[in-house]
């Protein structure tokens, strides 16, 4: 069986990369290539019903069901704004079963997006939401994505062809890598009851390490399961390597806090947050010399023996000549550069001897007044906390906008990180 062997979902799709295979940098690894070991491939029988079912081993399916799309990004330069990225059914580069295709993504730095219909729309009502789908960076990631968004039902962008990076989703979903930078992306829009704008909601991060999915250049099964009571679980190869709750785990939170501080509200002129003052009773002792140097002279630090104090460090060079092209009226009187003084050399030192410098006992520094609790202090002040007129509570975020479509978003291996659509 394929990789989505026995699988009962609401979505399942298995793409072998969705941005890293390059013809240009095919590898033919013995281990994996040995024809007379492969097993032949039979398509995976879904039992049930999903709402999508994919394994992209029909390439006339593939034509009739998948669109590409063939907008533009509107925040992009003009020479990759286009959705051209090239899509393809192929094997695998290490594929061990004759006839096994995936979907696979063929350009490099494109911008590229395909998506189908489900076969009906999925509404969040009393059932599980479940995605599953496989991808294979079968030659490691250095930056792009490979996730799926769910676009939310919306006749104003029903034409797949036409679908962009602001092509309203109601989830997205899976991997994305640039630099040391991993991630397994869960974002879900939230409508606002009260206004009706939308707001993304992004997933804490995993606690497990994410690194080696993208390295190991194997198939990997990503899994999110969202549930009626607003839990969610998100799977690995069947590892679970995050859950929590919509209401709990996500930033922005659903619902905007109950009270929050008065913009309006100004701090007192009298208003007095010191901890502590300077004692206003205290007196600077007689003895206290604000004026003593840090440093003194050390009276007891003396030549050292062999010390040469009529001779100087350096001596003009007595071999040097002026050049002949010296003006003294451009450049002025000619002297000879400085050399060190043979007479110095093997010695203690050379020229005027000074003491060395040591530590001042009389130093004290700046006399300040010893600090003391402060009679008036009112603790640190903060505006005082109203009703937020923008509060409400949404207790069942499960109940997102309908999906109707599946889109899945790609570019190829590039450089510097750029948007996936």
């Amino acid at each position: 069986m394929a990789r989505t062997r026995a699988l009962i979902l609401v979505l399942i799709i298995n793409l072998f990369s969705t941005k890293i295979f390059c013809e240009e940098s095919h590898s033919h690894d013995q281990d994996f290539s040995d024809e007379e070991n492969k097993a032949l491939y039979t398509s995976p029988v879904v039992s049930g019903f999903a709402y999508l079912a994919e394994s992209f081993d029909d390439n006339e399916r593939f034509k009739t069901v998948w669109i590409q799309s063939q907008a533009k990004k509107e925040s992009a330069d003009e020479d990759i704004a286009k959705y051209d990225g090239v899509w393809s059914l192929e094997e695998s580069l290490r594929n061990q079963q004759d006839g096994d295709l995936g979907l696979v993504l063929k350009s490099k730095a494109r911008h590229a997006a395909i998506s189908a219909l489900l076969n009906k729309p999925f509404k969040f009502d009393d059932k599980p939401l479940i995605v599953q789908y496989e991808v294979n960076f079968q030659e490691g990631q250095e930056c792009g994505g490979a996730y799926l968004k769910l676009l939310t039902q919306d006749p104003a962008h029903a034409d797949l062809k036409k679908f962009h990076d602001k092509t309203p989703y109601t989830i997205m979903f899976g991997p994305d890598k640039c630099g040391n930078d991993h991630k397994l992306h869960f974002i879900f829009r939230h409508k606002n009851p009260v206004n009706g704008t939308i707001e993304e909601k992004h997933c804490k991060k995993p606690k497990e390490r994410l690194e080696e999915y993208f390295k190991d250049k194997i198939p990997h099964l990503y899994t999110l399961v969202i549930r009626p009571d607003n839990s969610f679980i998100i799977k690995v190869d069947n590892k679970i390597v995050n859950e929590g709750s919509l209401l709990d785990d996500f930033t922005p939170p659903v619902n905007p806090p109950l009270e929050i501080e008065d913009p309006n509200d100004t701090r007192p002129e009298d208003w007095d947050d010191r901890e502590k003052i300077p004692d206003p009773t205290a007196v600077k002792p007689e003895d206290w010399d604000e004026d003593a140097p840090v440093q003194i002279v050390d009276e007891d630090d003396v030549i050292p023996e062999g010390w040469l104090e009529d001779e100087k460090p350096t001596i003009p060079n007595p071999d040097a000549v002026k050049p002949e092209d010296w003006d003294v009226e451009m450049d002025g009187e000619w002297e000879p550069p400085e050399i060190p003084n043979p007479k110095c050399e093997g010695v203690a030192g050379c020229g005027p001897y000074k003491q060395k410098m040591k530590k001042n006992p009389r130093y004290k520094g700046k006399w300040l007044a010893p600090l003391i609790d402060n009679p008036n202090y009112k603790g640190k002040w903060k505006p005082r906390l109203i009703h937020n007129p923008d509060y409400f509570n949404d207790d069942h975020p499960f109940r997102m906008s309908p999906i109707e479509e599946h889109t899945g978003d790609g570019d190829g291996p590039r450089r510097r990180k750029a948007n996936k659509e």
